[in-house]
């Protein structure tokens, strides 16, 4: 079939197209163009001014609609991922939290099966731990971490191409070896969970580490021992130009000021939004997946009030975050939530703008930044198209 949207203000790598019109033909766009003329033949869609944006390319999110990617299943893969699409994501990396290598193997079967489907949104799996610093845990499952294993990580990683993606405290000992084995393998190495200082984070980026975890979550900023000072995790980060950043950008665990902050200073070539997302976000249940989480302002947490725990919030809640509350042009927020993580995962050449010859992925906002439509490898997403 072909699909013609028309009358919209088009986000492109160029900048905005008004009154432009978007062609989609088997799953891939075929034109892109400020020229608003019908094509024959073409099922028209008239979006009435509204934005037509690059759909959400989502590289850290645990869940949602009540199933969680540690269940580990087909249908629980399928119920998250969907859930997602109808929220503007259209692009997913399932995550786990530290699991045990018998839980990373049966998610990567899944994974895998999902992958070599027509049309999948599930691009590969990412591992959130399970080697992370104890004493910065939060949300994780304390009984699962450890230090880096060759003996463990290796056969992973040879079995199961479908992970694209580790995380890991670089300060554990045996860091800097899974960080350049896992840079080595095309996987990206992120620092996630840690206490490091600048010396840790200089080593770890020459290492591979080149991103870093919901950023400012799980990792100490400026702060004294005694009466001397020292960088924390963030300033460092801050100090590696080129490492890029994931921002869970739901107003809580980071707020708006600080949002702009980040903005200022890594750009939108270096920071991408997240989720971070439970199985309870977009879901009628008020009770997470971890018996140790609680519902409360809006985010999850653990019970004893320590930490925060995860998001209940959606790909279209981050983009209104950034634009509404932390006064982000909504080009740069977008291109943060699609080209940027797109790029940081290798997917770029398919995936995060609206380009000729790119996959179909396109969500409709209206001026309050509502979803009102989601095509997904051209296919519109059910229950998305609110476009009278």
């Amino acid at each position: 079939m072909l699909t013609q949207l028309i009358n919209a203000r088009i986000l492109t790598p160029q900048g905005w197209l008004k009154d432009g019109s978007v062609l989609i033909r088997d799953g891939k766009i075929l034109e892109v163009t400020n020229c608003d003329l019908a094509v024959i033949g073409a099922q028209l869609i008239d979006v009435k001014g509204m934005y037509v944006l690059p759909g959400g390319v989502e590289i850290h999110c645990h869940g949602g609609g009540g199933r969680d990617f540690m269940e580990c299943t087909e249908d629980a893969f399928r119920v998250a991922a969907s859930t997602h699409m109808k929220y503007g994501t259209t692009s997913i990396f399932p995550t786990l939290s530290s699991s045990t290598v018998p839980m990373i193997e049966q998610a990567a079967e899944t994974c895998t099966k999902l992958m070599a489907e027509k049309d999948s949104p599930i691009l590969g799996l990412h591992l959130e731990g399970h080697y992370l610093n104890m004493a910065m845990a939060g949300g994780q499952i304390p009984e699962n971490i450890k230090n880096p294993d060759p003996n463990e990580y290796i056969p992973i990683v040879e079995n199961w191409s479908c992970i694209k993606r580790w995380d890991a405290a670089p300060e554990l000992p045996g860091a800097m070896q899974f960080g350049k084995y896992l840079t080595g393998k095309g996987i990206l190495a992120s620092v996630a969970h840690t206490q490091a200082e600048f010396e840790d984070i200089h080593t770890a980026y020459e290492a591979g580490y080149t991103h870093a975890t919901h950023f400012y979550n799980a990792m100490p900023g400026f702060h004294k021992r005694r009466e001397y000072k020292y960088e924390g995790t963030v300033e460092s980060i801050y100090l590696m130009d080129n490492m890029t950043v994931e921002v869970v950008a739901d107003g809580i665990h980071v707020p708006p000021t600080i949002l702009r902050l980040i903005y200022k200073i890594k750009g939108v070539e270096r920071t991408c939004l997240i989720t971070d997302a439970l199985a309870c976000a977009a879901s009628d249940s008020q009770e997470a997946f971890d018996p140790r989480v609680i519902i409360e302002d809006g985010v999850c947490k653990l019970a004893d009030h320590s930490a925060l725990a995860g998001s209940v919030a959606t790909m279209d809640r981050l983009i209104r975050t950034m634009v509404q509350k932390a006064e982000i042009p909504l080009a740069d927020a977008m291109r943060m939530a699609s080209e940027t993580p797109a790029k940081i995962m290798g997917v770029y050449d398919r995936k995060g703008s609206l380009q000729k010859g790119k996959d179909a992925d396109i969500i409709v906002m209206d001026e309050d930044l509502n979803i009102r439509a989601v095509w997904a490898m051209g296919k519109l997403v059910p229950d998305t198209y609110t476009i009278s």
